[in-house]
Parts: structure tokens; C-alpha cells; sequence
């Protein structure tokens, strides 16, 4: 055989090889599929209808399982109905003894032996925690936000829960709602990007895995958008918002294959989001193709009576299994009165059928009917809590840390430097550190600044300066905020005279910010800015470490203090992270995934937002603006310095081929330091027929330079980066003019244009 045969001939196989192994990937996935929807039918045809309303209802953790099963009350009712296999799941339980005796009493008791699904708000972390995800956001690494998750599943996983109510993938433009910290911020691209991320994290390649847990994406839908930043208020946007800015994210992660959405409590045009058809089957089911299932909030569907649009718990549930809210959360709705709305023909079987269905494939393809006690392993959660894997947490604690200001270079610290005042009760806490959304962690188990500090310099002398809460701090209680003790003043003043440098950490309680913690106002709570103001005016070399679960107003110390480090509630690991920025062993990398506003008057405020018809800046009275403040953020959507310099230059753009248009430049780093820069792409169609935003970020990158080393990055724009959604849900891409800007923030960059055809 000649050369040209032979490599032809290699050239076929090559070809056929290629074309064996998709195919053969492709049955071996469509045949999965497949044999799990035969089981699931199999098992549908045998159940009554009482036992398909059962795999709807999910309880919460009731009863200490290691003691005497409950013989009264309601416990004893919720006991019965796990017997009588009515429970498909229940939240907050943990620990792999109470998991399998769980699970013992539904796989051997109940005629079915249907496995339960048990869920727990991992939300950035279990037993070790990451940031608070708003604070992991800022670290714009995809790769660690997965990590991050994975660890969490890891750890979760090893105490017996398979399902999380995470990630929280609601865009929020207001620092008011204290909600802010559990999400990605502001902006619907890289949210949509951190909620794969967050999903994969969770999920992982295998779903069937033992280190796996289901993701759920909340709240469906327009959460974040809830009036004056007030928690559980209702939500009013128009159509253009919910399909360019509150929606996409979802859609992102279903495409993506998360498992679960959970609906929101808020009303959304009228209708609360349990009993809306319109977000829950026309949409996400029927539009979107989602084939997992849809869980209620906490007592959603029952809340449909406080809202006026149900008039007792039976409407409810009729109202809430026809919109597709597939399994009830504590609202005792569908166990109570769903069988009976079958029968009466107000709910048609059909409908529980589907939304049994779903819950059904979920359990299977987590592999629960193969190994019910696959997640019971108590070795393994000896072996995972005991001795956690901290590389992962510290990691993305590290990046996730934002500088936002460093007058004449300031930081990073010498580890040698001398007479150094450390001032603010944050300083020396080891459970606010920690964030809220922790109830699977131990208080008090966060490493403390001073602890991080003391590693890279002991040079140093504390002062309280003041007490930031006092009272309760549980999870669920109100925490009470010092207003008026300013009486360790004076320590720290003095500490501040006789001292070269002062650190002051200062901030929020990690209780004042998550569910139900919206705040009116969002400077430095309690006396930390007068304590702030009278430190300077004994010592101005100050380092500001703010501690905090949402964007603050701190315009007097952005105008007055030379450097300032935005640390949010960094977990388990904060005060390694913090020094090692500090000091310099780490240079900062991290971007603001949320506006910072000069004043709460300002909210909500986000960069990506439309013209008026009179736009600032203008020099009469007659134009969009406030007559008592800029109406410019403090620090932007974006931005975030480095110890080093990075300069962009040679903006290239290429649109010869409309479908894939080139947008190129050039990063150098000026300075002497190895630093991380985050390249951000924004885009603006001048005219289309809906009104496009200023700039909407369409790409990123996060790249590391040595001194002196340069970087050309590329963005591809497509029909994907360039369209939006009209007012009727419909994808759209429209030519036109484009403005493009690459650069180190939403505010600053090389800015180009081009024409698509």
C-alpha cells in the first residue's frame, strides 16, 4: 500500500473512530435517560394517589431520631405520614445517623420503600465555610467559585444531605436588601456565569456520585428586585427587566442541568410566584424544556392567603399545583388537600402525575433506589468533617478580597513593621467572620483577623475602640447595634496617638445582613464612623478593613483615608486571607460585583442602566440628576485595584464576519509585582427597538502577569453576546451601530465601535 493509501486509509478509521464514540457516548446517555423514565413509570402506575401527593410534601426535621418515636401532636402526624410513605423530602436534618434512620423508617416501612431526598442550605459552605457568595462573586474565578462549591458538596455530602437550596442566582441592584450577599450582585452575565459554575460545583460530572448533592437556583422569580430593598415586598418591573436582567440566569443554569428551582415569595405583577403559571409552566417548563422539579419557599404557598390571592390553604394548593410548583415546602397544602381536589376534579391528575414524575427522576438519577444510604457513610463523615480539606476555602477567600483604595502605596505592610494599633471589635471576633447562612458550621470557629495578623507581624497593640452588637446574635433573632457607648474611646485614641500606623476593622454584624435583614441604612453601623473620624484626627495613616455582607456608604472614609480593603465575611479562613493580603504574599485581584453607592439615597443604582431623555452630566437645572449629591457610584460594578499597574492599549476590533466579531487589546504590567487582572468587555447598541442599557457586560477574563509581561486577549462577540430579549420573551438580533469598551472596570477602558450588518 502506498503513503497516500495508508493515509487515507488512517485517515477513514480516524474518521469512523470519531464518529463510533459520540455515537456511542450519545446512546450510552439516551439509554440512561431512557432506562431512568421506564423506572419511573413503572413505579408511577404502582403508586396511589395518596403516596403521589406524599413524594410533593416536604417537611422540616422534627424529631430527635437517636430517642422514642413521637407519640402526640403534630410530630407524631409527620412520623405516621413517613410510615404511610406521604413525605417525598425533609430539610434540616443532618448527620448520618439521623439521615439513615430516616430513611430506615420510608425505604422499610412504607409499601413502596420510595428513598427521601434531604435538604439543607449549603450556601457557601457546610461545616467549613467559603466567603458569603456576593463575596465570592468578587473573585470573578470561575474555577474557585466551583471549587469552593465542591468542597461544600464534599462536606455536605459526608453528613448525609444530597440536596441544597443554593445558588441563589437573583440579580439585585439594591444594597438595601440584606438578601445581597447571598447572590452574584448586579449583573445578569456574570451571575449567569457563577450560577454554572455554583451548579457544576455542587452536582459535579455525576450526579449518581456520593460527594455529589442536587443544586436548586432561587428564587424564581424577580426576588432581588423587591421594593425599597424590603424583604418579602412585592416586585413591580416591566417586561424589558424580567427577560434581560432577571431571567437569564435562570435560564443559564437550567441549560446547564440544574435539578431543582425553588420559587420566590414575592408577588410579581400581581401574582405571587407560587401560583404563577405563567414563571413556573409556560416559561420554565414549556419554554425552557426544565425537567427537574419546582419547590415552594418556606410556606409559599400558604403565604397565597396573606397575599389575597388564595382564600384558604385548600385554594392555595389548587392554585399552586396547577401554576407547577411541584413540591410543597411546610405549607402542609398539598398533604392536606391535594387528594382531595384530585377527586373533586379541580386539580387534574395529569398535573400531579408530572410533577410526581420529576421529583421521581431526580431520586433516581441521584442513584437513591440503587443505594438509599449512599450518603450514611459514617466513616467517611468522620474522615471528611474531622480533617477538612481548607485549600479550596482559602483560596477563593484570598481572591475574593477587594482593594479600594491605596493612596502612595501604603499597602502592602512591611512584615517588619514597627508600633502598629489594631482598632475595631471585628478585629478579634472569630463568629462574624463567619457570614450569616451557616447552620451547618460551628460559632466562633472563623480564624480572627488578630489570629491572621499576629502570623505575619506581632508588632502590634489592640484596642475594642468599641463594641459593634450587643444581645442576641442567633440565626433567626434581631441583633441589637451599640449607638451610644463610646466609652472605650479613649483607649483606642490613645492606642492611635502612639502608633505609627492604625488598622481599623470595621463594619457590619454578620446578622445584619441575609433573609430579613434589610437595612434603611448602609454606612458603618452603630458609633464605627464616629470612632473612624476620631481615630484620624489623632493619626491619619490609616488602613481601613471593612468586614461587611452588602456595599456600603462610606463616602467620608473614601475621600479621607489613604487605603481602603474591602474583605466582605470572608468564613472559615478570614483572617489567614486577610493578612496574607495585607502583607503582600497575596496581591489583591478582586472586582466589585455589586455598585458601591455614595449614599442610600442613590438606591438602587447599577451601571447597566438606561439613558434618559436628559442625561447627566448637563449645567442647568433641567436634567436627570440629584440637587444634593453626584449622581456617580462611590466605587463601580468592575472595579478593583492591584499592587501592581496594568495598562490597556491596542483596541482592534474585526467585524468583517458579522457572526463572529473580534474585539482585541493589549494588557501590560507596569509595576513590580506579579499581579491578576480581571479584562472586562461592555458593549451598547446605539439604537435597536427596545432601548439597550449604557454598557452590558458580555465577556471576562482573569489572567495573571509577571512585571513587565504583556497579554493580547481576544472576545468573540456572537448573535448570543450581541441580541436581547423584546417585551414578549422573544430572543432577538438587530443590526446596527455598537459601542465596545475593553477595560479594568465598568467605568474605565479603551472604548472602539463597529457596525453590524
Amino acid at each position: 500500500m502506498n503513503n497516500s493509501l495508508a493515509k487515507s486509509y488512517k485517515g477513514i478509521l480516524s474518521v469512523a473512530l470519531v464518529i463510533f464514540c459520540v455515537s456511542f457516548s450519545y446512546s450510552q446517555k439516551k439509554s440512561s435517560v431512557d432506562s431512568i423514565q421506564i423506572k419511573v413509570e413503572s413505579l408511577l402506575k404502582k403508586m396511589t394517589l395518596e403516596e403521589k401527593v406524599g413524594q410533593m410534601n416536604q417537611y422540616t426535621g422534627f424529631w430527635e431520631v437517636t430517642g422514642p418515636a413521637p407519640k402526640e401532636g403534630n410530630a407524631k402526624l409527620k412520623y405516621e405520614h413517613l410510615r404511610k410513605g406521604m413525605v417525598g423530602s425533609l430539610l434540616n436534618v443532618e448527620g448520618t445517623t439521623n439521615v439513615r434512620k430516616l430513611q430506615e423508617i420510608v425505604v422499610k416501612e412504607s409499601r413502596l420503600g420510595i428513598p427521601l431526598l434531604f435538604g439543607f442550605d449549603v450556601i457557601h459552605g457546610h461545616k467549613t465555610l467559603s466567603p458569603i457568595p456576593l463575596g465570592e462573586s468578587a473573585s470573578w474565578d470561575l474555577d474557585a467559585i466551583e471549587k469552593s462549591a465542591r468542597a461544600a458538596a464534599v462536606e455536605a455530602s459526608a453528613v448525609g444531605i444530597n440536596w441544597t437550596f443554593a445558588p441563589m442566582v437573583d440579580i439585585t441592584r439594591d444594597a438595601r436588601w440584606g438578601r445581597v450577599m447571598e447572590g452574584a450582585g448586579e449583573d445578569p452575565y456574570l451571575g449567569s456565569k457563577i450560577g454554572i459554575a455554583r451548579v457544576h460545583g455542587f452536582q459535579g460530572d455525576d450526579l449518581s456520585a456520593s460527594t455529589s448533592i442536587i443544586a436548586c437556583a432561587k428564587h424564581f422569580a424577580g426576588y432581588g428586585f423587591v421594593e425599597a430593598g424590603r424583604e418579602y415586598n412585592t416586585v413591580d418591573v416591566g417586561t424589558s427587566t424580567l427577560y434581560n436582567i432577571i431571567l437569564p440566569p435562570f435560564k443559564a443554569v437550567v441549560d446547564n442541568n440544574v435539578r431543582t428551582v425553588m420559587n420566590s415569595f414575592n408577588v410579581l405583577n400581581g401574582i405571587p410566584s407560587t401560583g404563577n403559571k405563567f414563571l413556573q409552566r409556560d416559561i420554565l417548563k414549556n419554554k425552557w424544556h426544565f425537567d427537574g422539579f419546582v419547590i415552594s419557599d418556606w410556606a409559599s404557598g400558604a403565604e397565597m392567603i396573606q397575599h389575597g390571592f388564595a382564600k384558604d390553604l385548600k385554594q392555595a394548593a389548587q392554585i399552586a399545583a396547577n401554576a407547577g410548583s411541584d413540591m410543597d415546602m411546610e405549607s402542609y397544602a398539598y398533604v392536606n388537600y391535594l387528594k382531595q381536589l384530585v377527586e373533586e376534579g379541580k386539580v387534574d391528575i395529569k398535573v400531579v402525575d408530572d410533577a410526581v414524575r420529576r421529583v421521581l427522576r431526580v431520586k433516581f438519577e441521584l442513584g437513591l433506589f440503587d443505594n438509599p444510604y449512599k450518603y450514611c457513610d459514617a466513616k467517611r463523615e468522620k474522615e471528611t468533617i474531622d480533617h477538612p480539606n481548607r485549600a479550596a476555602v482559602l483560596d477563593i477567600a484570598k481572591k475574593s478580597i477587594v482593594l479600594l483604595k491605596n493612596e502612595s502605596n501604603i499597602l502592602p505592610l512591611n512584615k517588619n513593621q514597627q508600633s502598629i494599633a489594631v482598632i475595631g471589635s471585628l478585629a478579634n471576633d472569630k463568629n462574624s467572620p463567619l457570614g450569616n447562612w451557616r447552620l451547618g458550621s460551628v460559632d466562633s470557629t472563623a480564624v480572627s483577623f488578630l489570629e491572621g495578623f499576629s502570623k505575619y507581624n506581632a508588632n502590634y497593640k489592640y484596642a475594642k475602640g468599641t463594641n459593634l452588637a450587643i444581645g442576641k446574635t442567633a440565626f433567626g433573632s434581631d441583633i441589637e447595634i451599640n449607638e451610644t457607648d463610646t466609652s472605650e474611646f479613649v483607649e483606642a485614641i490613645n492606642l492611635a496617638k502612639q502608633s505609627q500606623m492604625v488598622i481599623m476593622v470595621l463594619g457590619e454584624h454578620s446578622h445584619q445582613s441575609g433573609e430579613a435583614r434589610s437595612r434603611t441604612k448602609i454606612g458603618l453601623p452603630g458609633v464605627q464612623q464616629q470612632l473612624l473620624e476620631a481615630v484620624y484626627k489623632v493619626n491619619k495613616n490609616i488602613v481601613l478593613v471593612l468586614m461587611n455582607g452588602r456595599p456600603l456608604a462610606i463616602p467620608w472614609a473614601a475621600e479621607h483615608i489613604p487605603a481602603i480593603l474591602e474583605t466582605w465575611e470572608l468564613g472559615t479562613e478570614t483572617g489567614n486571607a486577610i493578612a496574607s493580603v495585607l502583607f503582600g504574599d497575596y496581591n489583591p485581584s478582586g472586582k466589585l460585583p455589586m455598585t458601591f453607592p455614595r449614599s442610600v439615597g442613590q438606591c438602587p443604582i447599577y451601571y447597566n442602566h438606561y439613558n434618559t431623555g436628559r442625561p447627566s452630566p448637563k449645567g442647568e437645572v433641567f436634567w436627570s440628576h440629584y440637587i444634593d449629591e453626584s449622581v456617580k457610584p462611590l466605587y463601580p460594578f468592575g472595579y478593583g485595584l492591584s499592587y501592581t499597574k496594568f495598562e490597556y492599549s491596542n483596541l482592534t476590533i474585526d467585524s468583517s464576519n458579522a457572526k463572529n466579531i473580534k474585539v482585541s487589546a493589549t494588557i501590560t504590567n507596569n509595576g513590580n509585582r506579579v499581579g491578576e487582572e480581571v479584562a472586562q468587555l461592555y458593549i451598547h447598541q446605539s439604537v435597536a427597538s427596545v432601548v439597550r442599557p449604557v454598557k452590558e457586560l458580555k465577556g471576562f477574563e482573569k489572567f495573571s502577569l509577571k512585571p513587565n509581561e504583556s497579554k493580547t486577549i481576544t472576545f468573540t462577540l456572537t448573535d448570543k453576546e450581541l441580541g436581547f430579549y423584546d417585551n414578549e420573551g422573544n430572543y432577538v438580533v438587530e443590526p446596527g451601530d455598537f459601542d465596545v469598551m475593553i477595560g479594568t472596570s465598568s467605568q474605565e477602558g479603551l472604548v472602539g465601535s463597529f457596525t453590524k450588518k
